[in-house]
């Protein structure tokens, strides 16, 4: 076939006699002499996927990757870019004949946690507010779920676990829900069935799960497997006010007389959630990205909603397999935030690199996708996040300045039990936005040490350096876990050490 693009769009000239196409409505009697496919594929788009793809691909290695794009009020393809990938004019570049959009199966991670968290919502089994004990929770069965951290975050709320992608709450949620309800809503979301989408090859995947453990790890996608297209498709749910849409690849087909055999278009599948159930999760998976541990993630030109997965591999032999980069690692989400025009779904099998190459990529494809597409113009404030201009605080009262920060949504970390500020991060006049940290330290040397978790390498050194005493810093990302337990008085002889992912 010949591939051109045409407006914007890709278009296949093929000959349709004896050709057949998944999920489309015969038409080689009409198209004896040749037809027009048409696809949904926007070719500037389509370029700024593959562009990021190659990147990945020739600097890190990997089993397999993809990035896919799609329309978020029609379930359209406008963009998918895979690896490995095959030169057209010489087939023996071919590794597989397998499209990973549709035929690649693999458990997916932290991203179900978008679709187990709005089901707890939407069953009455969620109140945000409520409090657990992270860390770990032990099964009936004696099984134990833990967190990434394993130490935890102490006790915080449902809203905050997921902005954490704490696997002990959507354990204790799936628990409350139980496997009926749970398995119920993932079969409404399409996982455990094709979409229909007009390609061939396209699998089922798995969503079993009977067992109190099965239930537990399903909440946080491992022991399931999905396919990228369905996760495509149940985001569709979240930026429609629970509506699902059938994702699409095929815009047209048209016969040689000018005759039009079959034509793409919006097509909804069911309602899922309530509209006040997506309002919710569009909202937690804001804080993933702004307020979470995720912050690079963060677009310079638009505001993202989103969840990342992080799936460990089962092993051939049982179990999973335990290398450094063995995993499948995504991120899930969809822009702008105020009212979502595009889903977003990266993929990589044991990508051989750090989770800041995945980030910068997709971050860069998501910038070039607004400014292409118009969307930053669109936007009151491109990032919506409000700012405020921190003030000179020394000498003044302590109790007042953190009072004042803390309406302003700001985290501000207390150094010292004194009673007068003496020394202030950012500095006077300097811009910050909400959910950011800011330390203040007091005219008192008696300092206990902050829970560190969720600080950057740079959040920990200012840190550092205000309590004078050396942090060593282990890893790259953000904070996850520390060696001396928040609380203790900082003396001379301790020595501090943090582990950031």
């Amino acid at each position: 076939s010949d591939l051109k693009g045409t407006n914007g769009s890709t278009t296949y000239q093929q000959d349709a006699k004896g050709y057949k196409m998944a999920n489309v409505p015969e038409y080689r009697t009409e198209a004896t002499n040749g037809a027009d496919i048409r696809l949904t594929i926007d070719s500037n788009i389509q370029l700024i996927v593959e562009t990021a793809m190659k990147n990945l691909s020739d600097n890190y290695v990997m089993d397999w990757g993809l990035i896919a794009v799609m329309e978020a009020k029609t379930g359209a393809i406008v963009a998918s870019a895979t690896y490995p990938t095959f030169n057209p004019n010489d087939l023996s570049t071919i590794k597989s004949y397998l499209n990973p959009l549709v035929s690649t199966t693999y458990e997916p991670g932290s991203t179900m946690k978008i679709f187990s968290f709005a089901s707890a919502i939407e069953s009455g089994n969620y109140k945000g507010s409520d409090t657990y004990k992270s860390g770990s929770v032990t099964l009936k069965d004696g099984t134990v779920i833990r967190d990434s951290n394993r130490e935890g975050w102490g006790t915080i709320t449902y809203d905050t676990g997921f902005a954490y992608s704490s696997n002990v709450a959507a354990t204790i949620l799936a628990r409350k829900m139980g496997v009926k309800t749970l398995s119920n809503y993932y079969e409404q979301l399409g996982f455990g069935n094709i979409t229909g989408i007009e390609l061939s090859g396209e699998v089922k995947g798995n969503i079993d799960f009977n067992y109190e453990s099965e239930l537990a790890t399903a909440a946080f996608g491992q022991g399931v497997s999905i396919t990228p297209i369905q996760m495509l498709q149940a985001l569709t749910a979240i930026a429609n006010n629970g509506t699902i849409l059938k994702p699409y690849i095929v815009e047209k087909i048209t016969a040689n007389n000018g005759k039009v055999l079959y034509e793409g278009k919006r097509t909804e599948v069911r309602k899922v959630f309530s509209k006040e159930t997506t309002d919710y999760m569009q909202g937690l998976m804001y804080d993933v990205v702004y307020n979470g541990l995720t912050k690079q993630w963060q677009p310079k030109n638009i505001s993202i909603i989103a969840k990342t997965g992080t799936a460990q591999i089962a092993s051939p032999k049982g179990g999973y397999l335990n290398g450094e980069y063995d995993y499948v690692t995504s991120l899930a989400g969809m822009f702008p935030k105020e009212d979502p025009q595009y889903i977003i779904y990266i993929v990589n099998k044991k990508m051989q690199g750090p989770r800041s190459a995945q980030s910068k990529a997709i971050t860069k494809v998501i910038d070039e996708i607004a400014s292409y597409a118009k969307l930053i113009d669109k936007q009151d404030t491109p990032v919506a996040n409000p700012s405020f201009k921190m003030g000179n605080y020394l000498s003044d009262d302590i109790n007042v300045v953190k009072g004042k920060l803390e309406e302003a949504k700001l985290m501000p970390y207390i150094i010292g039990d004194g009673k007068y500020v003496i020394s202030q991060y950012p500095d006077k006049d300097a811009n910050v936005f909400a959910g950011n940290k800011v330390f203040i330290k007091t005219n008192s040397d008696n300092i206990l040490l902050a829970d560190l978790t969720g600080m950057s390498a740079s959040e920990v050194n200012t840190y550092a350096s205000l309590i004078n005493k050396k942090i060593v810093v282990n890893g790259y990302g953000y904070v996850v876990s520390q060696s001396i337990d928040p609380g203790t008085k900082v003396t001379d002889d301790i020595v501090i050490e943090v582990n950031l992912e």
